[in-house]
């Protein structure tokens, strides 16, 4: 065993040799340098082989993992070797102190063009950050943000040390939110300081004193009405105009994230109205970006087309501070696309400031899968997580919008669903101190499950699939309960000669459904199902998730009805007659859930019959089994009791082509079809107020039915060309093509 080490050893640094000596990677032999002609290159396959065949491979089983192997593939490949970048050239890469004494830095008597270019860079570099790249490799290439207590330009000096500040706000809101993966920030500094020693109140005061420096000389270049400006004073006021735009944004919107971050959902007022001055200043900052200083591509110091290298970047220098992940390539956003995204990072947090009118539970929980699907920034969703729901402690939950602790927001949302017994005014049942301490441990069991929920939908999407296989394990932990607390209220009601049937349980189920149900539609978003696969995705959409989500919001409607029916007959023996109203409160819910059904039907049906029309494609059955397939799908449903998973040899009884084709032809499966796509356009055509989201599935379900009947009526019938499922209209619902 030891012997095999040292070998592996004696390899790695014959060929470590081979590799420092090289000066470029095998993708790029047409960029060598002049410098790489003195070596002489010499092939070392024959010798690398030969030297495998001496490995022992249960040593290199132990030893030799993923990671290894992912980083053995892309050795010397500078995109994502970071040793090769510093071997290219022969610039010397100078730090702050090393830049200063070169004369390569300059920190006082810098031009306005040389201001606008460093800020409008930076800005661009924060944005990288907040895309998932390191601190070192973004932010910290600025030079001027490693020491900005040595820098005399009072611009740069006041707008470096506001930037340091800014970055530790922003990192407060991730780390404290905690609903962030390492592909969505790195919160390592790598031994930088943010400037801790200097008080907020301090760093602001500096920036607001630039900023009305600025505006006096902006208002004494402007032109008066009437009155001609010459060339350089008009210059003067565009170039003045332009940093007093920067500065104020970049005050104003740090002390809107600091109100956010002190006052929470009691001052949404005055963060819209911040974010507001915000949004009135991207226009001129983007009108304005051509001023500032921008890389000369002839020069030496842009050896890098994606890294902004004027003056006072350097890109290599924090190129050996790698991020504790796989590496990756950094390219650090254009300024134009800077300005876009944080235009529309402040139009996200303006619409977080919504969350503090939904008062109930389930329209908040809508709201923030909503605002999800719209895939915001890491900052964003960690501002709407703590906006909402703020945990002082890890092990004590905090309260909803600042005011109401989460048992009590659930406790509401359970009594307005379903309305128990035992929940409502005056309820004989509350006097029972078995029920109510019954009823009081189940919610305090509900609450950790419905954080993590709430907290789910601040993660990125392709983490939610994931956290919500596991979430339904607890769920399912939750009916049991459920069950249980149902069955004892009904054994308790039973004795005061009254009805009681699943309350809690039908709440649960529904939340159980929703997530089952977007498990599943997310599998669409993120493209990890094949076409051959929409079959059983479909089916089991159309044929149980959605069919018992309409049957437990039909039954909560009735739970509804029978309180509202034993209201009436309390109030009209003693107030007389009173007109009785039929509540729909989960009507609206109903109807979209059934067009959502009419939809999945569609689908399935159709590809059943371009399966029977040898019009799908299909994976050989020797290297893919669709069981295995069928069953790696739908594991996470396992672990659920309500509704019973559906095993494949239901579903293949279900759906074999060759009994199928005994009944049916393709063309009765498109009609088929055509009537479901046809359904849920009249559905949401005569639905009052339809959303946008129904809009968007009305002309989906609109151009499918044409597709269907065309294929009815014998349209490329004999054809065997695949058809296409287009997702740009709509992520988990495609329009069907038939080439």
């Amino acid at each position: 065993m030891s012997d095999d080490k040292a070998y592996l050893k004696s390899c790695d640094k014959r060929f470590e040799h081979k590799r420092t000596e090289s000066c470029d990677d095998n993708y790029g032999r047409s960029n060598f340098d002049s410098s790489c002609q003195k070596f002489n290159w010499v092939d070392v396959t024959k010798e690398f082989f030969t030297a495998t065949e001496e490995l022992n491979l249960r040593l290199l089983q132990r030893m030799f993992g993923l990671f290894e192997a992912m980083s053995a593939i892309e050795m010397m490949d500078p995109k994502m070797d970071a040793g090769m970048m510093c071997n290219r050239g022969n610039k010397k890469v100078l730090n702050f102190d090393q830049a200063l004494k070169a004369s390569k830095l300059k920190i006082k008597d810098l031009t306005v063009e040389e201001q606008i270019g460093i800020i409008d860079a930076t800005l661009a570099c924060l944005v990288t950050w907040l895309e998932g790249h390191s601190l070192a490799q973004t932010v910290f290439t600025n030079l001027y943000l490693q020491k900005p207590h040595l820098v005399e330009d009072k611009i740069i000096q006041a707008f470096s040390i506001h930037s340091l500040k800014l970055l530790e706000v922003i990192r407060e809101f991730v780390n404290k939110a905690g609903v962030y993966e390492e592909e969505d920030f790195q919160p390592v500094m790598y031994g930088y300081k943010l400037c801790n020693d200097i008080p907020v109140v301090k760093a602001t005061a500096m920036l607001k004193e630039v900023e009305e420096e600025l505006s006096k000389k902006s208002k004494v270049t402007r032109p008066k009405p009437g009155e001609e400006q010459d060339h350089e004073t008009q210059a003067q006021h565009e170039e003045a105009t332009a940093l007093f735009s920067r500065i104020k944004f970049c005050r104003v919107f740090y002390q809107a994230l600091l109100v956010f971050q002190k006052k929470k959902s009691f001052a949404v007022e005055e963060v819209d109205r911040l974010l507001q001055q915000c949004s009135d200043i991207i226009p001129v900052i983007e009108r304005t970006i051509h001023l500032g200083v921008h890389p000369d591509p002839s020069a030496e110091s842009s050896n890098r087309a994606d890294y902004p290298t004027i003056l006072g970047f350097e890109p290599l220098v924090n190129q050996r501070l790698l991020p504790p992940t796989f590496p990756r390539y950094t390219k650090i956003k254009s300024r134009k696309e800077s300005v876009e995204y944080l235009a529309l990072l402040v139009t996200r947090l303006r619409n977080i400031c919504k969350i503090t009118a939904c008062t109930s539970f389930h329209t908040a929980l809508d709201f923030l899968n909503e605002f999800s699907k719209t895939s915001p920034c890491v900052l964003s969703r960690s501002v709407l997580q703590l906006l909402y729901l703020n945990q002082t402690k890890c092990s004590e939950p905090g309260k909803v919008l600042g005011t109401v602790h989460i048992g009590d927001v659930l406790k509401d949302a359970v009594r307005t669903f379903v309305r128990p017994p035992i929940l409502a005014p005056k309820s004989a049942l509350m006097a029972n101190p078995q029920a109510r301490d019954c009823v009081e441990i189940f919610l305090a069991h509900c609450i950790r499950p419905f954080c993590t929920l709430i907290q789910i939908t601040g993660h990125n999407r392709a983490r939610q699939r994931d956290k919500l296989s596991h979430l339904l394990e607890e769920l399912s932990a939750l009916q049991e309960e459920a069950d249980k607390v149902d069955s004892f209220n009904n054994a308790l009601m039973k004795m005061e000669n009254s009805a009681h049937t699943s309350y809690f349980g039908t709440w649960i189920l529904y939340h159980t459904l929703k997530v089952m149900i977007q498990y599943l539609l997310s599998g669409f978003e993120l493209e990890l199902y094949s076409s051959h696969e929409y079959i059983y995705i479909f089916w089991y959409l159309y044929e149980f998730l959605y069919g018992w989500m309409v049957s437990s919001l039909s039954r909560a409607n009735t739970f509804l009805n029978e309180y509202e029916d034993q209201l009436y007959k309390n109030n009209r023996s003693k107030k007389g007659n009173r007109k009785k109203k039929r509540l729909q409160a989960h009507r609206r819910e109903i109807i979209y859930y059934q067009i959502l059904q009419n939809m999945c039907g569609g689908y399935y049906k159709a590809v059943v019959g371009f399966r029977m029309a040898g019009k799908m494609s299909l994976p050989f059955s020797e290297f893919d089994k669709e069981r295995i397939r069928y069953e790696h799908r739908f594991a996470p449903f396992a672990n659920v009791g309500t509704p019973p998973p559906v095993h494949y040899k239901q579903f293949d009884e279900m759906l074999s082509i060759a009994r199928l084709q005994e009944i049916c032809t393709p063309e009765d499966l498109y009609n088929d079809a055509s009537k479901c796509f046809h359904h849920a356009r009249t559905t949401i055509e005569s639905f009052p107020d339809p959303s946008e989201e129904m809009l968007t599935l009305l002309k989906v379900a609109k151009t499918n039915y044409v597709v269907m009947k065309l294929l009815v009526s014998g349209h490329k019938k004999g054809v065997k060309d695949p058809p296409e499922f287009e997702f740009l209209v709509h992520k988990n619902f495609p329009i069907i093509k038939v080439i």
